[in-house]
């Protein structure tokens, strides 16, 4: 597979009659736009806001964060849910780069986030160096949540395929040309360079907590293999609620920083074989089961070394452990990447489990630490949620307007692929 993204770079956003690019600006057709979205099923009203690197605007509480795209050879940006399903990573998309859709509303679920456009809270977040075109969801009174979840995600998808097909007619700044070949050519091709796989686990645990692939929640399915190519150009996108520091926002799966580094590497020092999404089940038995599942396909794959990767923490630490112990006994090399859950102090125990084989452990932070943001000048949202957010309480928010949380409210502050701003400094 062969995939070309042309990538258009946004250096401005600001409302206009027109929905249109021109000179590096995105000029959007505000009333237009909440329209076409206010006609999308359950949905009650929508409001469109712009948030831009600097200003004082914060945004809570924070659904989803998605990249504009156009899919030149394809019916949409989302097969199998904004539109037919068929295979993603092959041909051409567009890219609207420094732009975001961010959703927003009273959402259900307790487990959005923030995202904070300057001060202390934007050094957390890799969202607040995007020009974010944020989406705040009235949705119709009396649905059922997941019902409500449902028609935020769709809205959130929507939105971006909106803005994303204005990049139809233009021509990239940048081109990205991506090729991962089949697995017996691919063997052959790069012949003598060691053959790694990359274990994506998901959060698939019912309740609002579960990612989708071609449109089937993952939760439904047994680890499948795909080509990395697939993931980065839509075939994977978010729909759970976990804590908002690592959940894996739809932005994050186009953006894959794991995926991306190994294609870079790919029939250089690697020979990068495929990417195995895993579903993190809530039940003992579903853990044996995918563990085994992604042993075997690894075994099958005949790879040297795999990269395992969680999303969120808690229950899914023994799927990443177990995962890590069934590929070492079976001879194969593996590196972990994980957040931590220490605690306020960082002296707790990071990881709710853990297995002898888990020696090469890549921490993207602890979900615990303390931050202090600041008063915002505007709130898109509405900040009194923060009382309901993994890493907020009640009190949270002070009478002056700042707040002080958990990095666990903040939207990507450790994301477990590698996707965010936080790094470790050995002393």
């Amino acid at each position: 597979m062969k995939l070309e993204l042309q990538e258009i770079v946004i250096n401005d956003v600001k409302f206009g009659d027109q929905t249109a690019v021109q000179d590096q600006t995105l000029i959007i057709n505000q009333t237009e736009m909440a329209e076409y979205l206010a006609k999308i099923d359950y949905v009650k009203e929508v409001t469109i806001d712009l948030a831009r690197p600097g200003e004082r605007v914060r945004i809570i509480p924070v659904k989803d964060c998605i990249e504009p795209r156009y899919r030149v050879d394809g019916e949409s940006s989302f097969p199998g849910v904004t539109g037919p399903a068929e295979q993603t990573g092959d041909g051409v998309t567009k890219v609207m780069k420094n732009v975001a859709v961010v959703t927003v509303g009273d959402i259900v679920g307790f487990q959005e986030g923030i995202i904070d456009m300057w001060g202390e809270g934007a050094k957390w977040t890799p969202f607040s160096k995007t020009l974010n075109v944020v989406v705040d969801i009235v949705p119709e009174e009396g649905i059922e949540p997941h019902v409500h979840e449902e028609t935020c995600r769709i809205v959130g998808l929507k939105a971006s395929e909106y803005l994303g097909r204005v990049l139809k007619e233009h021509e990239p700044d940048n081109v990205k040309v991506y090729e991962v070949e089949d697995l017996v050519t691919g063997l052959d091709k790069h012949k003598g360079l060691p053959r790694v796989a990359y274990v994506q686990m998901m959060i698939a645990q019912g309740l609002l907590h579960d990612g989708y692939v071609y449109g089937v929640d993952i939760k439904n399915s047994l680890p499948t293999l795909l080509n990395p190519l697939e993931e980065i150009d839509g075939a994977v996108i978010s729909g759970n609620c976990v804590a908002a520091c690592d959940k894996i926002t739809t932005y994050q799966h186009q953006n894959n920083a794991v995926v991306k580094e190994l294609l870079e590497l790919h029939g250089k020092e690697l020979n990068f074989v495929g990417l195995i999404v895993v579903p993190e089940l809530t039940t003992l038995d579903g853990k044996y089961r995918t563990r085994d599942f992604t042993v075997k396909l690894c075994k099958m794959l005949e790879v040297d070394g795999v990269i395992i990767s969680e999303e969120g923490y808690g229950n899914p630490d023994s799927d990443l452990v177990m995962i890590c112990e069934g590929v070492e006994q079976a001879g194969i090399k593996s590196v972990l990447i994980t957040d931590e859950c220490s605690g306020w102090d960082g002296d707790s125990q990071p990881l709710t489990d853990t297995k002898e084989e888990a020696v090469a452990v890549i921490s993207t932070g602890n979900v615990s630490h303390l931050v202090h943001l600041e008063a915002a000048e505007r709130v898109l949202g509405d900040e009194n949620a923060v009382a309901n957010l993994a890493g907020g309480w009640e009190g949270s928010l002070a009478e002056d307007g700042t707040m002080t949380v958990e990095l666990n409210a903040v939207i990507g502050a450790t994301s477990e692929i590698g996707y965010h701003n936080l790094t470790v400094e050995e002393v």
